[in-house]
């Protein structure tokens, strides 16, 4: 076993290391090493944003503490299948040898191998059999995504059983907050102020100083509006502008109606992400794009979709799919364009040329957003930038704006707020092989839907006007150039905002002013609050609902849905005066 072949592995799988860092550790790898070693800990939890190389860090620290015989042996427990191979194949590259195919029913494996490779639910399955593999030698439990660990008693007592006898355990995530209080086993917690049980990392590594170090890309939200319409099982037909305030029930609805593969939006929305793909391959020629999907048949409706736009087939990778790592593995390897999955691949998974993305699920939990954006986000040289095209969903839209924000898990915390928090993350990578049926029933059959460009999240910030699909104002953003700096990108973001303003300023001087019919003026006085509320958001934090109510309750009248273009009117001087004069 050699240490200077693990300290010189690749941060970055499968081929090529990010810029800066090669043949080295990274800083943030390096310092985290150096800690532990100064500590020499039993338990360790590091806590490292998606596509820093937790991989690369782990291995190193297993290959000292095997060469100085701390250790005797290795044991990787994964959240998936896939993920165990990806181990084995990382592990095997600096002469630790993993079996990524050990079953409870062998009992041991070749002497050949350092160690093994599990999931969570195996351990679960027969914690007796791991404790006794876990006391026969010194051994060393890395823990990859720890906090599945918390996913059901029986996995965490079963991982409590099974590794509490480790020489040695090492905790790896990258995004350690939970939807519940379910404790984490071998993670530390501390009371806050609060009074609640909040978890602490031994080291963290967040997402805006790996930005900083060019260790991972930034990230554009592209998000996309427009008009739904759809049929009740009572026969009544409804529509919404997914954009606009509507109620939990209208955005449930709208949301589902713009996902669904009959209608327009979706086809829309994932031929601009390709037009996007374009231009982001004229600096990084083998980039690729994963459209995330909800089901089985949506996921085969989209690669449909992809063939007709591109003239290629696209990669569809099913959870029930015996071959889904063999084919992600060639994906990875490949130059295709657009890989499609259903869920499964929005954690650890590792294809470090993926750079553009198309968030097409309903799912909005914090953790499951955060995972899979950090899909795009693993830099290989410095400037790549990831595009992620999302509806304009108002939770979406926060958790865009919250992309730097850290959480830790709390435990015994109050329940979250209606729709903040709709859903457990292993609902939301459970196997779905259909659409909701019977019982869990789509509520509305999609008639009619269509696409509009709504804006460009960056950085906390917004830009862009709302536009139609293939407008220039729209191309003004999906032909921005693939390889930037973060700053370059604010920069030129602010620039085309600034160009689209002065060119509508001269357009509505240099014309006649239009008569607008009633419809139009109030669509676009709302489209205009909107924006500002948005704006507003960006400044205080208030949520947008808040912000709404707050308008109507100074301004009076009605809500939105129902108020007159005066009274939006109103609401939009407001506002504007707040900005003045509020700090």
């Amino acid at each position: 076993m050699s240490t200077f072949a693990a300290s010189h592995l690749s941060p970055s799988y499968p081929d090529r290391a990010a810029w800066g860092t090669a043949p080295k550790l990274r800083a943030w790898q390096q310092e985290a090493f150096d800690l532990y070693f100064r500590r020499e800990p039993r338990d360790f939890l590091t806590v490292a944003t998606p596509g820093a190389g937790k991989t690369t860090y782990a291995l190193r620290i297993a290959s000292e503490l095997l060469a100085r015989g701390v250790i005797r042996a290795v044991t990787v427990v994964t959240p998936t299948e896939h993920l165990k191979r990806q181990w084995a194949d990382a592990a095997g590259r600096v002469g630790i040898g993993i079996d990524p195919e050990f079953k409870n029913s062998q009992g041991t494996t070749s002497r050949d191998y350092t160690g093994v490779a599990v999931t969570y639910a195996q351990v679960a399955m027969h914690p007796a059999l791991h404790r006794a593999r876990t006391e026969a030698r010194k051994t060393l439990v890395i823990f990859d995504e720890i906090h599945h660990a918390g996913d059901a008693k029986s996995w965490g007592d079963g991982v409590r059983e099974a590794f509490e006898p480790a020489a040695r355990r090492l905790q790896l995530t990258g995004t350690p907050f939970r939807s519940d209080d379910n404790p984490i086993p071998f993670v530390g917690y501390e009371e806050d102020a609060e009074g609640f049980k909040r978890s602490v990392a031994d080291y963290s590594y967040g997402y805006g100083p790996a930005l900083d170090d060019g260790v991972v890309r930034p990230v554009i939200f592209l998000a996309y509006s427009g008009e739904m319409k759809w049929r009740t099982r009572a026969g009544d037909e409804l529509a919404a502008t997914l954009g606009t305030p509507l109620t939990k029930d209208q955005l449930s609805q709208a949301w589902r109606a713009a996902l669904d593969p009959k209608g327009d939006w979706i086809r829309q929305v994932m031929q601009a992400a390709d037009r996007r793909l374009t231009e982001v391959r004229r600096g990084v020629p083998d980039a690729g794009g994963l459209v995330i999907a909800t089901d089985h048949e949506t996921a085969r409706a989209y690669a449909r979709h992809l063939r007709n736009i591109t003239g290629e087939g696209a990669t569809v990778v099913l959870s029930d799919d015996p071959g889904a790592s063999k084919k992600i593995k060639q994906f990875a390897a490949s130059h295709d364009r657009w890989l499609v999955a259903v869920r499964m691949v929005s954690e650890g998974v590792d294809i470090p040329r993926l750079c553009v993305g198309v968030y097409a699920t309903s799912t909005s939990t914090p953790l499951f957003f955060a995972q899979a954006v950090g899909r795009f986000v693993r830099a290989r040289k410095r400037g790549e930038t990831a595009s992620v095209f999302l509806p304009s969903v108002p939770m979406l839209m926060g958790l865009a704006n919250e992309m730097e924000v850290e959480r830790d898990h709390v435990l015994n915390k109050r329940p979250p707020e209606d729709g903040l928090d709709d859903t457990l993350l292993e609902q939301a990578n459970r196997k779905k092989d259909n659409p909701d049926v019977l019982g869990d029933e789509l509520p509305f059959e999609t008639m009619e839907t269509s696409a509009t460009f709504d804006r460009v999240l960056f950085d906390g910030g917004e830009f862009g006007t709302g536009a139609e699909i293939g407008s220039a104002e729209e191309e003004d953003f999906l032909g921005l150039p693939g390889l930037l700096e973060p700053d370059q990108v604010a920069t030129l973001l602010r620039k085309r905002q600034s160009d689209q303003q002065a060119a509508k300023r001269k357009q509505a001087t240099a014309e006649p002013q239009q008569t607008l019919a009633p419809h139009e003026q109030i669509a676009e006085l709302r489209r205009e609050l909107n924006g500002l509320v948005g704006a507003w958001n960006h400044r205080t934090g208030q949520p947008h609902g808040v912000i709404h109510a707050e308008l109507r309750r100074v301004c009076g009248g009605p809500p939105i849905a129902q108020a007159t273009a005066e009274q939006i009117q109103e609401r939009i001087a407001m506002i504007r005066r707040w900005a003045t004069q509020r700090r």
